[in-house]
């Protein structure tokens, strides 16, 4: 203690001064005490940390790093800050058998792009409008990489015992103003340890291919879109560990997600404020990609919409799962950035012992769902004994992580995440946090308070609201007759509905949908029975009208999956209560386009501006 004491390692020092070695048999004990200590106190101290890389101080306790003096990019800033406050938020060290960390990472900064760019003479290739992505792509990958950068990234490859992510960093992305997430390109690198030469050329490749990701046509329409300059974007790169683990050729984690601080489509007791989760089995990519996940709050964990029922447990499940090939000898990146990943069954999984905690079992004989792992019986992804018997504190780490990362951001914020189960004792899991962002919500925010606007302005007032944002290209209504809602007419009503739909969807005229009843409920005495593409082209769906019963409202949850992706809008007007009203003479009054004997399309001359305060969960559609 006080050798460490001479060279200031106070935390050390003051561990050991209290331990004593009382006889020759302890001292391999005290050896391994005296060595944990010394690891822990580095990892703890380069954490928060964006140290210099220096290829000869690098190793296995380094955490985060940049090679270059400008910018890291956004996802690189956003790492850093991962890293910073997971270290200074006590909360993060609460769970005795979970580590809350960010996988190893090293950034190579935008003046390597730029020295990249101006040596290879590439920005004339790059501002070509008239090369392909295929072509611009060749033409970064047969430039050269600064000899510089290579000593370093042999240096970290020789630390790094997983495969390799490359992901793209620049200035753009992740902007609190813009959502320009997933616009760039991600490269997953295998790692064979026993050829370092063969890893490093491959890395290479990967950081060239996500260079020339900046010029490709898609990102120049995004640019142009958001009204940037391509001259002026830069691009650093992100090398991380991949979380997971290798299952014969293949390399996943126990599962992915993502992450949010305000969900504007809360069901039952949720609020908005209290978040929304969606998981699932394998890399994040199948999430990004728009695949089947299981979505719940981590304030109500309980709370889950795709097992409320047998037939919507098994037809809203995950069916595979994205792994990374690591069998490959060979790597030539494509424009398709996942062009290594395999496309995986759940079933599989099951083999590789994966499914042990997320998965249920259906019982075909007494057509129930069973949680666990049973044989014989189709694996239906469900988080049971995650979400519902706590073997994993999932829903507590994810709100403590989303309640930190918008109270040191300072607004609500988006979380990617990947979790290392310990399968045997459940003792050394890790829960990696791979990025947070500022949420962007494309629509207009709301300013103002909705419950000022008097009703005879509006032709919808709602106080049960879904979703979020102005909406102001709306001219055309489809609504229900009055005295037409009938269980006899509904099915009629459905196909009514379909055949407008094509129509508006044919002019590229989005429309408003007014029905008494629940939508696309089964049960014709409840609702229209219309599937989710009979009404695609409705931006805004209302459950309004008289019928000769009660019905109580159906809050959208037979279209939430659908809802939530496209960022349709779901107003519920009760008529029993005078806060909310539905104003049907008003339509009597517009342009009647089409009509039969249940419906009526009609057109306003001036459009019907809808206002949906997501977070009071409020709503006004003007007329």
């Amino acid at each position: 203690s006080r050798w460490l004491y001479s060279r200031a390692m106070f935390p050390l020092a003051e561990f050991l001064r209290g331990l004593a070695v009382q006889s020759i048999e302890e001292v391999a004990e005290a050896r391994k005490i005296i060595f944990d200590a010394i690891v822990y106190y580095r990892k703890v101290k380069n954490k928060g940390v964006v140290a210099v890389f220096q290829s000869d101080r690098f190793d296995s306790y380094s955490n985060f790093a940049r090679i270059g003096d400008a910018s890291m990019g956004g996802k690189g800033r956003g790492l850093a800050f991962l890293d910073l406050i997971s270290k200074r938020n006590e909360e993060f060290f609460d769970y005795d058998t979970t580590q809350i960390v960010i996988p190893k990472t090293v950034v190579i900064c935008t003046d390597k792009f730029d020295e990249f760019m101006e040596k290879n003479n590439l920005y004339d290739i790059a501002y070509s409008e008239e090369l392909t992505d295929e072509e611009i792509l060749n033409h970064f990958l047969e430039a050269k990489i600064p000899d510089d950068v290579w000593a370093d990234l042999r240096a970290f490859v020789n630390v790094i015992d997983t495969p390799i992510a490359v992901r793209s960093s620049s200035l753009l992305e992740d902007a609190h103003y813009q959502p320009f997430a997933g616009v760039y390109s991600t490269y997953m690198v295998p790692n064979n340890k026993d050829d370092v030469k063969s890893t490093l050329m491959k890395l290479g490749e990967a950081i060239k291919a996500v260079y020339a990701s900046v010029y490709y046509s898609g990102s120049r329409s995004y640019m142009t879109a958001t009204k940037n300059v391509i001259s002026r974007e830069k691009m650093a790169v992100v090398l991380q560990e991949v979380c997971g683990k290798a299952y014969g050729d293949r390399f996943y984690p126990s599962f992915s997600g993502v992450a949010r601080s305000l969900n504007y489509y809360p069901i039952g007791d949720e609020k908005p404020e209290d978040g929304v989760v969606n998981v699932a089995l394998g890399l994040g990519k199948y999430i990004v990609d728009g695949g089947q996940t299981l979505r719940f709050s981590p304030k109500h964990p309980h709370n889950i919409l795709q097992t409320s029922s047998l037939e919507f447990a098994l037809n809203e499940t995950q069916t595979y799962f994205s792994a990374l090939d690591i069998s490959a000898d060979t790597f030539k990146p494509l424009v398709d950035d996942g062009f290594n990943l395999h496309r995986i069954h759940v079933r599989d999984a099951e083999k590789d012992g994966t499914l042990k905690y997320i998965a249920s079992t259906f019982d075909p004989y007494d057509q129930i769902i069973r949680d666990g792992l049973y044989e014989g019986g189709r694996k239906v992804i469900t988080f049971a004994n995650i979400l519902e018997h706590d073997v994993f504190p999932l829903a507590d780490i994810i709100d403590k992580v989303l309640k930190v990362g918008e109270r040191e951001m300072g607004r609500p914020v988006e979380v990617e995440f990947a979790v290392n189960l310990d399968y045997e004792k459940n003792e050394q899991n890790r829960f990696y946090l791979l990025q947070i962002r500022p949420i962007v919500d494309p629509n207009k925010a709301i300013d103002e308070d909705l419950t000022l606007v008097p009703q005879e302005k509006t032709l919808i007032t709602s106080k049960q609201a879904l979703g979020n944002g102005i909406l102001e290209d709306i001219y055309d209504v489809l609504y229900v007759k009055k005295g037409m809602f009938n269980p006899s007419n509904n099915q009629l009503i459905a196909y009514g509905i379909d055949k407008y739909n094509k129509q508006m969807l044919k002019e590229n005229r989005p429309y408003i949908l007014i029905g008494p009843g629940r939508w696309g409920s089964s049960d014709t005495w409840l609702g229209i029975p219309v599937k989710w593409p009979h009404i695609t082209g409705a931006k805004v769906i209302v459950e309004a009208g008289e019928t000769s019963y009660h019905i109580d409202p159906s809050q959208g949850t037979h279209f939430f999956q659908n809802l939530t992706s496209c960022g349709s809008a779901y107003l519920t007007v009760d008529s029993y209560d005078e806060e909310e009203c539905f104003n049907e003479d008003f339509l009597e009054t517009l342009e009647v386009i089409e009509e039969n004997k249940y419906l009526k399309w009609v057109r306003s001359s001036t459009p019907l501006v809808a206002k949906v305060d997501g977070k009071k969960k409020r709503a006004v559609i003007l007329k």
